[in-house]
């Protein structure tokens, strides 16, 4: 469970850089994770149908917990944290769940409240989890991230129609048609590519400005600078169904981080042992529990930095930290949040057509790994995607059934999951556990499933 040891004394991690350098280095990761952590609050702030200045502070608030979960992570504290250079940001793995939960009625206090308990239970299930993630081959979390890509899809063109039961507007297709070919064009630029999504958003949203179709007018509104205010929503809530669905997640988001921790660890050139692998989860979900209290949602290692670390092989873990102290003070700002939230829902929904395709992207290479000779992993995946669509089809699909139960179906993914966990145990059998994801770790890459 190890990557190439070191002959040398000092960890590459630990390496110490000029604070200025670092501050650069951790800039640069920034910009490579910005887009991802703000399109959560985007999103479920627009679900929740909150004013400008509250998706605002929500974008704050995503922002100064990435910070916090980004510090515990690389710096560590007695029993917490990996202390190698992962970078943490808002999870894409909860959406599809707190959007069924704001469907559903329960609003924000019932995402919070099912955070809470769904980040005690992967603490305590931290230390375990090497004996867990056997359950999980590729052929379930490939499916699992397959599934999350598809459940998200219909946010983006309810972006695009800004929610009309009559369609889009030619306005609105132009514009997120135009969002859309900046994303795909700054991809094939090197210098833009990670930054590919932030770019789009911003050059929509100029766009849409010179054609009167972005109204600044609310960013005025407010506070400049603000310390993030506890249980701004009110107290959390707790809900049976909401709990377990978000559990799941908290479960799959376990697997991210572990391969996460794998990745970064081979590609630093350092080792990593059980005991450094269940602090690093315990941070993770540490800053899951904390995340409610400051008004975000459960954060997980960002695969895309990862790649930044390959690329421009700085290693230290410092740099990280660094780029930690720059989102916290930006998460102090709820101005940036305000202007953030302004951005036109076609901007919005042109570049989540890559965002969200990108996570079903994902899924599908996990799914490669899978030995599909077996005929038996087709039929787990079929039914498990198949269970997705239902409640994408017909909204209205599991409303006959007792609301916690309707609550964990009607997410798509949660049912996805449950399938493909248990389809994999019934119909594979002793087969059923071979080619983990832990197992098969240091000859594959980490998936990059959830970030954009």
């Amino acid at each position: 469970m190890s990557t190439t040891t070191l002959d040398a004394g000092l960890r590459p991690e630990d390496e110490k850089l000029p604070v200025a350098t670092a501050f650069l280095y951790g800039f640069q990761h920034i910009l490579s994770m910005y887009g991802g952590v703000i399109a959560i609050p985007l999103i479920i702030g627009t679900a929740a149908k909150l004013p400008p200045a509250e998706v605002g502070m929500l974008v704050a608030s995503a922002l100064f917990v990435s910070g916090l979960a980004t510090l515990l992570q690389s710096l560590g504290l007695p029993g917490l944290g990996s202390k190698l250079p992962l970078v943490n940001g808002t999870t894409f793995g909860a959406v599809s769940t707190m959007l069924a939960i704001i469907a559903s009625g329960g609003g924000l206090p019932v995402i919070y409240g099912s955070v809470i308990v769904a980040g005690v239970i992967g603490f305590l299930l931290a230390p375990l989890f090497s004996r867990i993630q056997r359950f999980f081959p590729p052929v379930v979390t490939g499916t699992i991230i397959t599934a999350m890509g598809i459940s998200l899809l219909p946010v983006a063109a309810g972006w695009i129609t800004n929610q009309d039961p009559g369609g889009a507007s030619l306005t609105n297709l132009l514009l997120a048609g135009f969002t859309l070919a900046v994303v795909l064009v700054c991809t094939r630029i090197r210098q833009l590519a990670r930054v590919a999504i932030l770019v789009g958003i911003v050059v929509g949203t100029v766009v849409a400005a010179l054609f009167s179709q972005a109204d600044f007018s609310q960013v005025g509104q407010g506070s400049v600078f603000a310390f993030p205010r506890p249980f701004h929503f009110g107290a959390p809530r707790f809900e049976l169904g909401a709990i377990i669905s978000m559990t799941i997640v908290i479960v799959v988001t376990l697997m991210e981080i572990m391969a996460d921790l794998f990745a970064v660890a081979k590609v630093v050139g350092t080792r990593v042992d059980e005991k450094r692998i269940a602090n690093g989860l315990r941070a993770d979900m540490l800053a899951t529990i904390l995340a409610p209290l400051f008004n975000s949602f459960p954060p997980t290692a960002f695969a895309q930095n990862v790649g930044l670390v390959a690329v421009t092989k700085v290693k230290s873990r410092y740099t990280v930290a660094a780029g930690a102290v720059l989102l916290l003070l930006l998460g102090m700002f709820p101005l940036l949040g305000r202007v953030v939230a302004c951005v036109p829902s076609a901007v919005l929904g042109g570049a989540g057509v890559v965002l969200f395709g990108s996570v079903a992207a994902a899924g599908v290479q996990t799914l490669q790994q899978a030995d599909f000779e077996r005929g038996n992993n087709i039929f787990v995946v079929a039914t498990s995607l198949a269970l997705v669509m239902f409640p994408i089809a017909v909204p209205a699909f599991y409303a006959q059934l007792p609301t916690w139960l309707g609550m964990i179906l009607g997410s798509g993914i949660s049912a996805a999951a449950l399938s493909a966990v248990v389809l994999n145990l019934l119909l594979n059998g002793r087969h059923a556990t071979r080619g983990a994801l832990g197992d098969e770790m240091e000859a594959v890459p980490a998936p990059e499933p959830f970030e954009g």
